[in-house]
């Protein structure tokens, strides 16, 4: 029995004294980018674009896969069990690393105990828009509106527990206003109806509102960030038109599984923030309202990641939305 654990042990030292030496020569081979969304979206669009200039930092290539279900879930799950090596990345969203958590009962994974978060990508601010025919000017007037008519304000989202419908919970909670969800399959059929007049309001995102409320069509009241959008300099941020506190943004980052080497991840890390910092490859997506994340390595990313889940779960809890 001696002789079997002193075996043990002397096996145990050999691995652990092989990983520092893997760590430095990583990666030799491609490196799997699994996004947990469907082709063609911005979530694809942006991760091809980053993994390939993070292919160039790191020598080797990533293979994005996409894997979607379950809000994007099921992925994460899988990943979650993936080897802790290094050569499989996960695209982290608000959904799948905070919102989700409070969404979805039966989880099949935590977060901060299955994944080391890596760095942050990018952070896309919701748009409050109101059809241009509509009579508020300012984000103001909209809630001194339904303060004083509650229920009669209708509101469009992709569908109970997205950002879209989630971000106009918070304000309704923070500001005291009922007004009525009317939930669809997705931005584009909502976006259809606010356009037709048959919504007063909405919340989204520059890459679906931006060509309309350049047209003239759409009236930005606020920027749900915390500065102002390069593609909406005119639109003042949540903060300046007298609503602080109600930030809400959709982002994304890279995570791998728990027990990845600290020595992996830093690579993964520091290549991340070579790409976010090179504007040849940000600028498209800077264009219409994506701001990188450039300063969120793997401590802050981490610390990010706690503040999101515990923000979303009050939202959540206040919402009485669940998917499951």
């Amino acid at each position: 029995m001696t002789k079997l654990r002193v075996l043990l042990i002397a096996v145990a030292a050999l691995v652990l004294a092989d990983m520092p030496a893997r760590a430095q020569t990583y990666p030799t081979k491609p490196i799997t980018w699994v996004v947990p969304f469907t082709p063609g979206g911005v979530t694809d669009t942006t991760s091809r674009a980053i993994s390939k200039k993070m292919g160039e930092v790191l020598g080797q290539a990533f293979v994005v896969e996409n894997r979607p279900g379950v809000g994007g879930s099921l992925a994460t799950e899988q990943v979650a069990g993936a080897p802790a090596d290094g050569y499989t990345v996960l695209y982290a969203t608000s959904g799948t690393m905070a919102a989700n958590l409070a969404l979805y009962k039966n989880l099949k994974y935590q977060p901060l105990r299955d994944f080391v978060p890596v760095h942050g990508m990018f952070m896309s601010p919701t748009v409050l828009v109101v059809e241009a025919s509509r009579p508020y000017n300012s984000m103001q007037e909209l809630i001194a509106f339904a303060k004083a008519n509650p229920g009669v304000l209708n509101y469009g989202s992709a569908g109970p527990g997205t950002g879209t419908h989630l971000t106009s919970e918070m304000v309704q909670a923070k500001t005291g206003v009922k007004m009525t969800h009317v939930p669809y399959k997705g931005s584009t059929p909502a976006l259809q109806d606010l356009l037709g007049g048959r919504l007063d309001l909405m919340y989204d995102y520059t890459v679906t509102l931006l060509p309309h409320i350049k047209a003239g069509k759409l009236r930005a009241l606020a920027v749900m960030g915390n500065k102002r959008l390069p593609a909406l300099p005119d639109v003042p941020t949540i903060a300046e038109a007298g609503f602080a506190g109600l930030e809400s943004s959709s982002w994304s980052g890279i995570v791998v599984p728990a027990g990845t080497p600290p020595a992996v991840v830093k690579k993964l890390s520091a290549a991340m923030h070579t790409a976010l910092t090179d504007k040849a490859v940000v600028a498209p997506f800077e264009e219409i309202g994506s701001q990188p994340l450039v300063d969120h390595d793997e401590k802050k990313f981490k610390a990010f990641i706690g503040d999101e889940i515990n923000k979303w779960a009050e939202v959540v809890k206040v919402s009485g939305a669940t998917l499951n």
